[in-house]
């Protein structure tokens, strides 16, 4: 791709550095900037710089936040002792979608996947084992996708807190085997949520 400008080819190769985005991809949006009025382009520039520079991690559930602890945490409405473990805040923003759950989140970073070189070490996995040893919850909902890597971290986790006083539960598999969590349409993630089943069960299918 032959560019008259070093500005725009530099711009280019910067947004195509994105997933899911291509140099003819990144080619568009960058022209389309040049054409809007020049503070248009500052107004995203000055969101990102904002975004990369005071956005935090909660505390009790890792999940992105503007605060020490994210809204969910914070809210009196929320039932503490149901803890839901996701992959990452687009689990949570695909559940909290739904309306159906009221308990708290845990934020793992990431599954377990030895051929990307990531350990449970890697993940939030010690933290909640030190929540549940706490006696801070009373069930543990699984929610992450329904893949061997997802099943893997979820087996991980309840091999961990097996000796704990815990429920333990997954969603139900509304899900097709293989999906990512955040691509369920809302009623059938939804369901999947009241719907749960001891994680036991999970085992044995």
């Amino acid at each position: 791709m032959d560019f008259s400008s070093r500005l725009l080819e530099n711009a280019v190769n910067e947004v195509s550095r994105l997933p899911g985005i291509g140099k003819r991809t990144a080619l568009r949006l960058v022209l389309h900037l040049l054409k809007q009025p020049k503070e248009n382009t500052g107004y995203l520039s000055e969101a990102l710089l904002h975004l990369r520079n005071d956005v935090k991690s909660c505390e009790k559930c890792h999940n992105i936040s503007d605060t020490v602890l994210c809204d969910i945490c914070n809210s009196p409405k929320r039932n503490p002792e149901i803890v839901c473990v996701v992959e990452d805040i687009r689990d949570v923003m695909a559940i909290e979608s739904t309306l159906q759950f009221k308990g708290l989140y845990h934020v793992l970073g990431g599954k377990i996947s030895p051929i990307e070189g990531i350990g449970p070490q890697n993940l939030e996995i010690e933290s909640l084992v030190n929540k549940v040893s706490n006696g801070e919850i009373k069930e543990l909902i699984f929610a992450l996708s329904s893949t061997m890597e997802g099943d893997t971290t979820n087996f991980y986790i309840y091999k961990q807190i097996e000796q704990f006083d815990i429920t333990t539960s997954t969603i139900a598999r509304g899900i097709s085997v293989g999906d990512e969590l955040e691509y369920a349409d809302e009623v059938t993630l939804g369901r999947s949520i009241v719907n749960r089943i001891p994680f036991e069960n999970s085992l044995k299918a």
